[in-house]
C-alpha cells in the first residue's frame, strides 16, 4: 500500500432550523467517519443551518456573530484528531450580502484555508420563478488550493461544478483532490451530479471528495443527496443513498500520478483563436 494513501470521508446531511440538532448531526458524522478510519472528513454546503427562505438565512447568519458554529466545528476536529472540511457556512459579509465560505480545519483545530464560493446561480425558470443568488450573496473572486499532509486539495463549492475551468486551474497548479460540497436539487441531482462529478475527475485526474445533503429542509427545499467519493480516472468509489450517510474511500495519490502519466492532457492545454460566422 502507497505512503502517500489516506482514508477520506464524505459525510451526507439532512440539515434543517435548528442549529444545535444541526450541530449533533455532524457529531455524529464525524465521529462515525473517525470511527472509519478517515483522516480527512468533509462535510456538505450549509452544514450547520438550510432553509428555502432567504429571510431565514439571513437571521441565521447574524446569528452566527453571537453564537457561531465555527469555534464549535474546530473542536469537533481537535476532539476527534481528523482533518476536518466545513463544507460551507453562511455568514455576513459586505454590503449588506452573505458569503457562502468553506473552511478547512486540520486536526488541532486550527483554519488551514477558507473558500467564499465564486460563481452564482441567477436565473429565471420555467413558470417565471426568479432566482438571484447573487442578490443575497456575494461571490468570492479567489480560487483556493490549501496543503494538507497527504495532498493539496482544491476547495469549490456546489454550483461552482459547472464551470470547469476553476477545476482546471486547480489541478494545473497542483491539486490532486478536488472538494465539491453540494446542497444540489433533487430535481437536477438525477439528473446531472454524477455526471458532472466525474466529467471534474476524469478530465483533471484528480479525486473528487463530494459531500452532499440530503432529503427535505424547511421552506419545501429538497436536495439529492448521493455524497460520493471519485477516483481520478473517474470511477465512483463510495456513493450514498438519498438519507444521511458516511461514506469513507481510501485516497491513494499514485493513482493521481499513475492516471496523469496515461493521460496528461493537463499538460496540452492549447490557446486557440474561435472563428464566427460573418
Amino acid at each position: 500500500m502507497s505512503d502517500r494513501s489516506f482514508i477520506a470521508a464524505c459525510v451526507q446531511l439532512c440539515p434543517g432550523d435548528d442549529r444545535a440538532a444541526n450541530l449533533e448531526q455532524v457529531r455524529h458524522g464525524v465521529q462515525s467517519a473517525r470511527q472509519q478510519g478517515a483522516a480527512l472528513v468533509a462535510l456538505p454546503e450549509y452544514a450547520t443551518f438550510l432553509h428555502a427562505s432567504g429571510a431565514a438565512m439571513r437571521n441565521n447568519a447574524d446569528a452566527e456573530l453571537a453564537d457561531p458554529a465555527l469555534p464549535k466545528l474546530q473542536a469537533m476536529a481537535r476532539e476527534h484528531a481528523v482533518w476536518l472540511l466545513v463544507g460551507s457556512l453562511a455568514l455576513p459579509g459586505l454590503e449588506g450580502r452573505l458569503v457562502n465560505r468553506s473552511y478547512l480545519l486540520s486536526a488541532d483545530g486550527a483554519v488551514v484555508a477558507s473558500y467564499d464560493k465564486i460563481h452564482m446561480f441567477d436565473a429565471t425558470l420555467k413558470g417565471g420563478r426568479v432566482i438571484r443568488e447573487s442578490a443575497a450573496y456575494a461571490p468570492g473572486a479567489t480560487a483556493v488550493l490549501a496543503e494538507t499532509p497527504w495532498a493539496r486539495l482544491g476547495l469549490s463549492i456546489c454550483y461552482d461544478v459547472r464551470f470547469p475551468h476553476l477545476y482546471r486551474q486547480l489541478a494545473q497548479a497542483g491539486a490532486e483532490v478536488l472538494a465539491i460540497p453540494a446542497a444540489f436539487t433533487r430535481q437536477t441531482g438525477s439528473l446531472h451530479w454524477r455526471a458532472l462529478l466525474q466529467a471534474r475527475a476524469i478530465e483533471n485526474g484528480a479525486f473528487i471528495l463530494a459531500p452532499a445533503t440530503c432529503g427535505e429542509h424547511p421552506g419545501g427545499h429538497q436536495t439529492y443527496g448521493h455524497a460520493m467519493v471519485i477516483g481520478p480516472d473517474g470511477q465512483v468509489l463510495a456513493e450514498a443513498g438519498d438519507a444521511p450517510q458516511v461514506v469513507c474511500a481510501r485516497i491513494d495519490l499514485d493513482q493521481v500520478t499513475n492516471v496523469r502519466a496515461r493521460l496528461p492532457s493537463l499538460t496540452h492545454d492549447r490557446a486557440f483563436q474561435l472563428a464566427t460566422p460573418a
